[in-house]
């Protein structure tokens, strides 16, 4: 079980000696996506730092507007040519050309791309969530799978989805996923007594607070397990008079994603992984939210109303948004938080639900390691290069990692 950083131990391969416990923790980068676009009102940024405003669907962030920045204007030349969900949204982190006819072609992700060159030196190369299945359906010419998917592992590969927050769990923490095993912490509580003795005070606090975490997480999901809220349709009689439909969706949304939030900030704060793409939803998605009282209608329908439940939902995901980067900020890594350490981008593939994907809606919340300056509001819709692609060329270059192209761009994004 890997440790969180402590000031008092020598980690992420620094050299040995008197500097040792200097070593500076690593850059992480997640990208969350949420599917159908925004209320076209309420989505929308102006200032900079402590005094910047934020539109009612950005609300949940301002108490993370310091450390955000707020992109507009940006597109995929490649999504405009289908313009429907899956042919926006199967590109969005590649900006490849997108196989029509049913295929399945799109290029690699941004996420796994770092992956590639950086991901082995994790227990987990790359970590792919979401809360809703994937689609195999075609719609309008197009896979659905382009919709249920951001993460591409290959041009024709997208990367597995895990959407059971146990299996997520495990992966990150054991050997096998056997429900029969012990608590990973009752495995590891030894090896922890015997940490403890050599390490600073607060290092044993924040020890002590982690390994709370870990513990809150697995009762948690166990709790979710025992009421039967799993993945997937429950018939509301005993004996169903009617056949088992596929696999839906969890009954309490809510909890599902907030536990896949709880996983993604475990996995950055063991350095299990540095890289992540959770997918609150899927583009076209039939999601219903009876936890804001707004059951009557599923997400994709939802989006093409600019009503007050519209909004409700849109702040909902912001919530989330924000609820990672509260956690991220409150985990200490030397003189930096672990949100400093991290770029948290989130997007759709679709700036309102009508479809326009000619503005997409882009937040990077999170300094890099310092290497982004946040606090503003950047605007790209009347400049020379607008490409979304050019923004992960930018991204990746504060990895180390710098490519000549990646998907339709060829320069990085200026002003970045």
């Amino acid at each position: 079980m890997a440790l969180p950083w402590l000031e008092s131990l020598r980690v992420w391969g620094a050299e040995a000696g008197k500097n040792a416990v200097q070593g500076e923790a690593p850059i992480r980068f997640a990208a969350l996506f949420s599917g159908n676009g925004f209320h076209r009102e309420h989505w929308w940024a102006k200032g900079s730092g402590k005094t910047m405003e934020l539109g009612k669907v950005l609300e949940p962030l301002l108490p993370h507007r310091e450390k955000m920045l707020f992109i507009q204007g940006l597109y995929n030349e490649e999504a405009l040519k289908g313009n429907i969900h899956s042919s926006q949204t199967g590109n969005i982190l590649t900006g490849a050309p997108l196989e029509a006819g049913g295929g399945i072609r799109s290029g690699i992700s941004i996420d796994q791309m770092l992956a590639k060159q950086y991901g082995q030196t994790t227990k987990v190369p790359s970590l792919v969530l979401g809360c809703e299945k994937s689609n195999p359906s075609v719609h309008k010419n197009y896979s659905m799978l382009y919709s249920s998917h951001i993460s591409w592992s290959s041009p024709t590969t997208p990367t597995p989805l895990e959407v059971y927050p146990a299996l997520a769990f495990d992966r990150l923490f054991r050997k096998d996923a056997s429900q029969s095993d012990q608590s990973v912490l009752d495995a590891v509580l030894g090896d922890a007594r015997d940490l403890r003795r050599g390490i600073s005070r607060s290092d044993k606090q924040k020890l002590d607070e982690y390994l709370n975490s870990v513990r809150e997480v697995e009762q948690r999901i166990d709790r979710a397990g025992q009421r039967g809220e799993l993945q997937g349709w429950r018939p509301t009689l005993d004996k169903p008079n009617v056949p088992r439909p596929a696999d839906g969706i969890p009954q309490d949304i809510a909890e599902h994603m907030r536990l896949m939030c709880d996983i993604l900030v475990l996995a950055f704060q063991t350095d299990a992984t540095r890289f992540c793409t959770l997918k609150l939803n899927n583009d076209h998605s039939s999601l219903r939210f009876p936890n804001l009282g707004v059951d009557y209608m599923i997400h994709h329908l939802l989006s093409h109303q600019e009503s007050n439940d519209w909004l409700k939902v849109n702040q909902f995901f912001l919530e989330q948004v924000a609820y990672i980067a509260a956690k991220l900020d409150a985990i200490q890594e030397g003189e930096r938080t672990a949100l400093d350490n991290t770029m948290l981008m989130y997007c759709s593939s679709m700036l309102t639900g009508s479809h326009d994907a000619t503005k997409l809606p882009v937040v990077i919340l999170g300094r890099g390691g310092g290497k982004l300056e946040t606090g503003r509001v950047l605007n790209y819709l009347d400049q020379p290069n607008r490409k979304m692609c050019s923004l992960y060329l930018s991204l990746m270059d504060r990895f180390g990692l710098h490519l000549d192209q990646f998907g339709d761009a060829t320069e990085r994004l200026a002003g970045l």
